[in-house]
């Protein structure tokens, strides 16, 4: 299980690469994606859209099942990732780069601070 040190991480196993400025970039971790196996489809927001830290902003859906994704700060939405659409399994194949779900512009930076750094969230994804 890969869990880069430069990226943060949510308790819902999404990550965080803080980008220049106050722009990030999100997906989910390759733990949550080991877990939900072959994903079929990325539901995701329109650009524009904001959303507070804790909620939900997209499904993604495997051949097991299909699992919310939670925005891990405030922020207002700049980008999608539209190879999602006809390759959702970059996902599983590459979850920390090619397989990014969103681009995102935080509105309190300072939510960052809740967030939880690899060996951190390494102890929750052992559970």
């Amino acid at each position: 299980m890969s869990i880069p040190a430069d990226l943060k991480y949510t308790k819902d196993h999404e990550w965080l690469k803080l980008l220049e400025g106050d722009e990030a970039i999100i997906g989910i971790t390759d733990f949550a994606q080991n877990s939900l196996g072959d994903i079929t489809f990325v539901e995701v927001p329109e650009v524009g859209d904001s959303f507070e830290a804790g909620e939900s902003f997209g499904v993604v859906e495997s051949v097991k099942a299909a699992s919310d994704l939670y925005m891990p700060v405030d922020a207002e939405v700049v980008e999608v990732n539209e190879d999602l659409q006809d390759s959702p399994e970059s996902v599983n194949n590459s979850p920390y780069e090619n397989g990014w779900i969103l681009k995102i512009k935080l509105t309190n930076p300072d939510a960052l601070e809740a967030l939880l750094d690899a060996a951190a969230y390494e102890e929750i994804a052992k559970d």
